[in-house]
């Protein structure tokens, strides 16, 4: 990150909520489950697919656990009352792997159980590499049960390549993604190139298994570099989707639905945006200078 983004970003993190929010409205729905309701039509209605997220994560008690249980289930059932083509992601730590691993063993299950109820689906998201393990032995739990759920990796980290190798064996759904927290340089790739080269190894590993992937991407050399590996391998179009988050390079995103690729956005929302929206920040570091021109008005 150059210095005046990195300056910029330091700036927005000790703005007010409020004025952050100029910033998180492009990436969010909005606060409200009839935000992502709103969205998921209007992406649906291009034929693109979609996947729900309640913004939240590192609940410390049971509680605000079971509230989002109960706030996941509440999605799943709009879902299915609204006709949409979605499925739900969800983080681990949001429904209490970090207060008890049993305790959130069965608070997914009530939620698979569920999805399962309505044919729909369930999305694991991997957070920070402290529950990297435990995520990854929640989901084999699940997986042992359900098919109907499925894991999120991250190129960045040194070790997906092999978790991946064993996670094929058990048949995985994955959407694979760069990954966006700050790890240490003993565990992850800092180099860009080679995270790219990294995720593009990864995917044919999971190709080459016959896994079902979601190349969760917005770097077009990581696109060109999948399409040319599908073609490659033939790779059928019901093994792989693209993934994106919402608000983010909507131009790649019709690129891929219109050369007649399955494609699902991710869509967020709720009253807990603010981390989320920070996160995007440090990702899209040029964005803070959109966000401050706006609460300056620069011309």
């Amino acid at each position: 990150m150059n210095p005046i983004n990195s300056t910029i970003v330091n700036f927005v993190k000790i703005l007010p909520k409020p004025a952050v929010y100029i910033f998180a409205k492009k990436y969010i729905a909005g606060e409200k489950l009839e935000d992502g309701v709103r969205v998921v039509k209007e992406l649906n209605s291009k034929g693109i697919l979609a996947t729900m997220d309640v913004l939240g994560e590192a609940v410390t008690t049971k509680k605000e656990s079971v509230d989002a249980k109960n706030e996941c289930l509440l999605v799943l059932e709009t879902i299915q009352k609204n006709n949409l083509n979605s499925n739900l992601s969800l983080k681990p730590t949001q429904l209490g792997l970090a207060i008890d691993e049993e305790f959130c063993y069965n608070q997914m299950v009530e939620i698979v159980e569920r999805a399962k109820s309505y044919n729909n689906f369930v999305r694991i998201d991997m957070e920070d590499s402290p529950f990297t393990d435990a995520t990854i032995n929640l989901f084999k739990r699940l997986k042992e049960k359900y098919d109907n759920v499925g894991i999120v990796v991250q190129a960045y980290l040194k070790r997906t390549l092999d978790d991946v190798k064993k996670l094929n064996k058990l048949g995985t759904n994955y959407r694979l993604c760069k990954g966006i927290y700050i790890e240490p340089e003993e565990i992850s790739y800092k180099d860009y190139q080679k995270v790219r080269d990294n995720y593009l190894d990864i995917l044919r590993q999971m190709f080459t298994d016959g896994n079902y992937v979601g190349i969760a991407t917005h770097d077009d050399y990581l696109v060109e570099n999948a399409y040319k590996m599908i073609k490659e391998m033939n790779i059928p179009k019901d093994k792989f989707e693209f993934q994106m988050l919402y608000g983010v390079k909507e131009n790649l995103r019709d690129r891929i639905n219109a050369d007649g690729y399955k494609i699902r956005i991710y869509v967020p929302f709720g009253e807990h945006w603010y981390k989320y929206s920070i996160r995007r920040l440090q990702e899209n570091p040029n964005i803070a200078w959109y966000i401050t021109k706006s609460i300056f008005s620069f011309n």
